[in-house]
């Protein structure tokens, strides 16, 4: 005979209503309680469709997206992917939001995700900054009974569900590599610009740049990370800094975003003047345009649709208690170079 609730509610010591809001992921259960309960579930081998389940009941799943506010062309095309997941709710069966914070901040991430404890989600996803106020939020979100992916940026040592962005590290070594490739051969000194190193995705790409662009040419230097905040104006002038103190500038990664300034800083550069190898993240209108016109090399590319898809998906399944599809849910790096754009 199949176990059931009651069977749950009778191993565990707790009441039907318990086990109830247990199942559901609803709030109210203290974080000891839903262990015991789950241990129950566990030991006595109950299993439940909650897929079927919250579709015969025409579930509605409330899910919030927490991303950072700023002029950042991939945030903005974030962002509208994320207003499209909104106006496809009906269809999913969602009830999608979306919050905005100052970028870079965590104390004012964390008081974003701190507010959603008071009338909890069924899950969140979020544009993570490295901070303890961050992984306490999330963790009060946890124990709330809240699924919580990471988006773009992780914090992988948190209590996160799932990661719904590239390989960042993947991605930096991908980098070091096309530079390598491209300066073979070569010294000189390469600059990279970051956007800051409070975000789990910046870090990784700047350790796996170093690493494989070591292996590759170990007579490049590179300089230490500029941080422009992805910010247009301030890599504006971080770049053009830059290339006027560097003589032996054989290569510049801009592994963040705030683009716009680094393509116009090197737009200003006289004719005669040597031009480094340009690799840079996020294919946007403006990289595209500086790709075709020769400004920069190669463009590291990350799908945000895919990456806002994928975070739906998984976040209805930790909801219901469901496997997630490893291989659907893999974010791919597209290398572009002016050859081969879409």
């Amino acid at each position: 005979m199949r176990p059931t609730v009651h069977d749950i509610a009778e191993t565990a010591g707790v009441s039907l209503a318990t086990v109830d809001r247990v199942l559901n992921r609803r709030p109210g259960v203290r974080a000891a309680t839903r262990d015991r309960v789950e241990a129950a579930i566990k030991k006595i081998g109950f299993v439940r469709d909650m897929a079927a389940a919250n579709l015969a009941k025409s579930r509605i799943y409330p899910l919030v997206f927490v991303l950072p506010r700023g002029n950042n062309s991939f945030m903005e095309g974030l962002k509208f992917e994320v207003e499209q997941a909104v106006a496809r709710s009906a269809q999913e069966r969602t009830s999608v939001t979306l919050r905005e914070v100052p970028r870079f901040d965590g104390p004012s991430l964390a008081a974003a995700l701190d507010k959603l404890v008071f009338d909890p989600p069924a899950g969140v996803a979020v544009v993570a900054v490295d901070h303890q106020l961050v992984h306490d939020a999330i963790a009060k979100l946890k124990d709330c009974g809240v699924a919580i992916v990471t988006l773009v940026s992780d914090l992988p040592s948190s209590p996160r569900d799932h990661f719904a962005g590239v390989d960042n590290i993947a991605a930096g070594r991908t980098a070091g590599s096309l530079m390598g490739r491209f300066l073979a051969g070569r010294a000189g000194k390469v600059a990279v610009v970051a956007g800051s190193m409070l975000v789990g995705d910046h870090r990784d790409r700047l350790e796996g740049f170093r690493k494989s662009l070591g292996e590759l040419n170990a007579s490049l230097e590179i300089l230490p990370a500029m941080e422009g905040q992805d910010d247009p104006e301030q890599v504006h002038g971080l770049v053009s800094e830059c290339l006027g103190r560097e003589k032996q500038l054989a290569g510049i990664y801009s592994l963040g975003a705030g683009n716009r300034g680094l393509i116009r800083a090197l737009g200003d550069m006289a004719p005669t003047e040597s031009r480094p190898v340009v690799i840079a993240h996020e294919l946007t209108p403006h990289t595209r345009l500086a790709l075709q016109s020769g400004l920069i090399d190669a463009v590291l590319n990350q799908d945000a649709g895919h990456e806002v898809r994928s975070a739906i998906r998984v976040l209805k399944a930790r909801a219901d208690g469901s496997d997630v599809i490893d291989a659907q849910e893999r974010i791919r790096i597209d290398i572009f170079l002016k050859d081969n754009l879409p």
